[in-house]
């Protein structure tokens, strides 16, 4: 679905559907080209890839398979040369070249993880949830909630192989990482979906290695409470993670929790930010929801009535890339 936004009051009004394609969840887009990819999270996965015309419309560019089952995230690296994707059904990162256009190849390269959890009905084995390239394009992590652990290659852009994974992270057992961000900083924040924690990874200012800080809970309940997305403002200050289960927000101020608000809805997805304003996609209560930040508090507060839109899964924000 397209969805416009007012840039003065972050209000957001329906535009129709801007593409048909089966079960899309993940959205991403490349860095220098009018291109948007989607994961199809279906037992033989796929990705497909369009080019956004000025009004907004999608024209279909290519749909290639991922080589796994039920891939629920994707990213392209910073010199836009390959796609890569997360199946979480089989544990495993796929790679696959990017042309001229931006459209997706046959792929190069298919890695498959290893491990397995304490939590018996989610980690009985590997199940890669997030691929983040570095900004820099140094390399690739990949967060697995199977395995509890962050897998860190990189990617050959000749070949589009990646190298044997060096010392993952690893992640508390039985947390379930699901997915990060990076902090300007260069802390690396780890939501985890089964501890329901948010955790920063430091960088050794000695040895370059990163060690973990205190996990702190994303909500006070009640009852069981499964995070979804985070994301950081862009100066830094404050964190934001959406909580499947109490259906909340949580804001961070580094890593101390200071608010927890609802979401509106109905558990949230995904989360994304957009200047002065936060989005939150609410799956099961089929709406989007528009919240203005707090200059100084950092806080979500609603703005009007939630979006009607049919189990959203993800929000990409968009504005043309510089040319």
């Amino acid at each position: 679905m397209l969805l416009r936004r007012d840039p003065a009051t972050g209000a957001l009004s329906r535009a129709g559907v801007a593409a048909r394609t089966p079960s899309p969840s993940f959205l991403a887009r490349h860095p220098h080209l009018p291109v948007l990819y989607a994961v199809n999270e279906l037992t033989e996965g796929t990705v497909s890839a369009w080019t956004v015309d000025a009004d907004g419309g999608l024209t279909p560019l290519a749909v290639q398979p991922t080589g796994g089952a039920h891939p629920c995230h994707l990213a392209v690296t910073a010199d836009g040369r390959h796609l890569v994707a997360a199946n979480y059904g089989s544990g495993s990162v796929a790679v696959l070249p990017l042309d001229a256009a931006g459209a997706p190849g046959e792929r190069t390269d298919l890695v498959r993880h290893e491990g397995a959890g304490p939590v018996a009905d989610r980690q009985e084995g590997p199940h890669a949830h997030m691929v983040a390239p570095d900004p820099d394009g140094s390399g690739l992590l990949a967060v697995d909630l199977g395995a509890d652990r962050v897998f860190r290659y990189v990617l050959d852009p000749v070949s589009g192989r990646l190298t044997a994974p060096q010392t993952p992270l690893a992640a508390e057992p039985g947390s379930g990482p699901r997915h990060l961000a990076r902090h300007p900083d260069g802390t690396l924040y780890v939501v985890a979906e089964l501890a329901a924690t948010l955790t920063g990874w430091r960088v050794d200012p000695a040895t370059g290695a990163l060690a973990a800080g205190e996990a702190r809970p994303t909500s006070d309940g009640p009852g069981p409470v499964y995070p979804s997305e985070l994301a950081i403002g862009r100066d830094g200050r404050f964190t934001y993670v959406a909580n499947r289960g109490p259906d909340t927000v949580a804001v961070f101020d580094d890593e101390r929790r200071v608010a927890e608000v609802p979401t509106g809805g109905t558990w949230p997805r995904h989360l994304a930010l957009m200047g002065d304003h936060l989005y939150v996609a609410n799956e099961r209560s089929h709406s989007v929801v528009a919240f203005a930040l707090g200059a100084e508090d950092g806080v979500p507060r609603a703005l009007g009535e939630p979006t009607p839109l049919p189990s959203p899964t993800c929000v990409l924000p968009w504005v043309p890339a510089a040319r």
